[in-house]
């Protein structure tokens, strides 16, 4: 599904079409390490599953540069078991399938560094290539490239709607695509499979780019395919 001649939805992920660069946001690795911690139990799945699915991601298409935009791990102050062995088996099944691979820093990987320097990579604040900034959407930029770049993506938000059928409620992930200010926005949802995320329609989010009103904005949501919902305020 295009959101625009160049940028292309495939599953969780964003497709650059034209600079070939894969986008993915927030995997929140460990997160389940970090439930069970608070005594919520859950069964392990997260990595598998996640593996499973980026390996069809990288079946369809092939890229030159992939982008983390940022909560690549969960834990805020201590880097688990769990973060220390499946980010370095995730950054590897990244590095065997692109050229360079490229690490955002977000509000949750304060200390994601001595894991990336274990494969020889650092983490940015955020990345500009042609019109597009990425960068991972806690705080809006003052740098000259955010204000010289026509088109941001962001990630932070974990979109998600709640599609209604008769009695029946599900929450689906999604991404968002309006404008912020004179700029287009692209809002991509969390590659966390664990949860769905952030009902944007009836929960407050966070992300300041996202404070204003949003009806404007299109819904495409990722079930079996990628569905197209129209304009948010359609939905509520």
């Amino acid at each position: 599904m295009n959101i625009s001649d160049n940028l292309e939805i495939i599953d969780l992920a964003l497709y650059l079409k034209k600079e070939k660069i894969i986008i993915i946001s927030d995997m929140h690795l460990g997160y389940e390490e970090a439930l069970n911690k608070q005594g919520i139990l859950i069964p392990k799945f997260q990595f598998k599953e996640t593996l499973e699915r980026l390996t069809k991601i990288f079946s369809k298409v092939k890229a030159d540069k992939i982008i983390l935009n940022g909560d690549f791990k969960h834990e805020f102050g201590t880097i688990s078991d769990s973060e220390w062995k499946d980010i370095l088996k995730i950054m590897d099944f990244f590095i065997e399938r692109c050229n360079e691979l490229i690490l955002i820093k977000g509000n949750h990987d304060t200390i994601l560094d001595p894991i990336a320097k274990k494969r020889n990579l650092s983490t940015k604040l955020y990345y500009r290539i042609n019109d597009y900034y990425i960068c991972h959407g806690e705080v809006i930029p003052e740098d000259i490239d955010f204000n010289l770049s026509k088109t941001i993506i962001i990630g932070h938000e974990h979109p998600a709607v709640s599609i209604k059928s008769k009695t029946r409620s599900e929450l689906y992930k999604c991404f968002l695509a309006g404008n912020f200010k004179n700029k287009s926005l692209i809002v991509i949802p969390s590659f966390n499979l664990v949860t769905e995320g952030t009902d944007v329609l009836k929960e407050r989010l966070l992300s300041p780019f996202l404070h204003d009103n949003l009806d404007d904005f299109e819904v495409y949501v990722v079930s079996d395919k990628i569905y197209k919902f129209g304009k948010l305020n359609n939905l509520r």
